[in-house]
């Protein structure tokens, strides 16, 4: 036996260096491609924000919008401090959360908010071509094609509705901008819409209506003259009608309602302040 016979076995260890330099699978790489994408959309935007009109930007945010109108209202309730926005006629077609006028729900349809033989379907030729008309009408007033005659601050005095009567397009005050001044004059806000609705009015020859409504007085005022208010206010809007080129055969009617039809609870609120331009149907249903 030799003398180094009973010493350990020798063991060699060889420990495997990895470099730090190696790859990391790529995923950096796609995340720059991301940052990078991410960047030229956003550049893209602000060139499109500053290249652009108004008008343009509403007509690209209308392609990018739904198209299948849901629901018009956006609360549940009715009426403008009911849950319905005053801008839901304009606002809630465009982005494809709500109905129109002219196309209601069901349920608008049954609360008497249309006629419900429009929605039925059972409205004969000529009632379908006229609805057809009013639908044009709206549609270019309210900017539903993605060109609108009314910029953003005259469509916050608008809504529309159709009833049996016709089409109704409602212009009211807002406490920081009035159709009319204290001494029933005008303003340069009504002469804009006055203008927009004239324009719109020369593409279909229906006879048209005026309804003025006023807010109630205080009971302190030494004289109430609401419906003196109201009936001068109607005149007004037919004159200023007339001078944006409207032929005086074409009014039908201007009535005064005074405070007795307030769509404010408040009856002393500016908004209870409109005018009712009603394009009347040919039949007179």
């Amino acid at each position: 036996m030799s003398a180094g016979g009973n010493a350990a076995p020798v063991i060699i260890k060889r420990k495997k260096v990895v470099g730090g330099d190696g790859h990391h699978g790529g995923a950096w790489k796609v995340a720059y491609a991301d940052f990078v994408t991410a960047m030229m959309a956003f550049f893209m935007l602000m060139w499109l924000l500053n290249a652009t009109t108004e008008k343009q930007r509403k007509g690209i945010a209308d392609y990018f919008s739904p198209t299948i109108p849901i629901n018009r209202v956006s609360g549940g309730g009715d009426g403008a401090l009911g849950g319905s926005s005053v801008f839901a006629e304009n606002t809630l077609p465009r982005v494809g959360t709500g109905a129109t006028s002219l196309r209601p729900t069901a349920l608008r349809s049954s609360s008497g908010g249309v006629p419900q033989q429009v929605v039925n379907g059972d409205d004969d030729e000529e009632q379908a071509e006229e609805n057809k008309a009013f639908e044009t009408v709206e549609s270019l007033l309210m900017g539903r094609g993605g060109e609108n005659m009314l910029d953003d601050d005259q469509m916050r005095h608008v809504v529309t509705r159709l009833t049996d009567e016709g089409l109704v397009i409602e212009l009211f005050d807002l406490p920081e901008r009035r159709l009319f001044t204290d001494q029933n004059e005008p303003t340069t806000v009504l002469r804009g819409l006055a203008g927009a609705i004239a324009e719109a009015a020369r593409i279909v020859s229906n006879d048209l209506a005026i309804e003025s409504h006023v807010r109630s007085q205080p009971v302190v005022v030494a004289e109430n003259r609401v419906w003196d208010s109201a009936a001068e206010r109607g005149q007004v809007m037919r004159d200023v009608l007339e001078d944006e080129g409207l032929s005086a055969d074409r009014f039908n009617r201007v009535t005064s309602h005074a405070d007795r039809e307030p769509v404010s609870e408040n009856r002393l609120h500016v908004r209870n302040n409109r005018l009712e331009i009603i394009f009347l149907r040919a039949s007179g249903t």
